[in-house]
């Protein structure tokens, strides 16, 4: 009982630090997040960070309502592209650890 305790702690504490570093490399990733076959479009990074807003003004023609609909929809396009990022780097974490039924990642 002993000997997987403190298995399980060693796989616990590396996978730590693989989080950690998978912060960092989520920092580097960007996503493109767009609305209206590409009038708006969000660049994003894996922290969440907006880099970028790049708006076709042509195609918007002074009507603002529509630009503003057209970048909330380019953000949440953009926040569920960097989930998706998210949880793909997750799920390689933890693929190969013994896990109990229920637990759930990050802690």
């Amino acid at each position: 009982m002993k000997g997987k305790l403190g298995d399980m702690m060693q796989q616990v504490q590396k996978l730590q630090q693989q989080m950690e570093q998978n912060q960092k490399d989520l920092a580097t990733k960007e996503v493109v997040g767009k609305a209206g076959g590409d009038i708006v479009s969000v660049t994003m990074n894996g922290q969440h960070q907006v880099k970028s807003i790049r708006i076709d003004h042509d195609m918007i023609d002074g009507d603002n309502e529509m630009m503003e609909d057209l970048l909330v929809a380019a953000f949440n396009d953009a926040l569920n592209k960097v989930s998706e990022l998210q949880q793909i780097d997750m799920g390689d974490l933890t693929q190969g650890m013994q896990l109990p039924p229920g637990f759930k990642m990050p802690f």
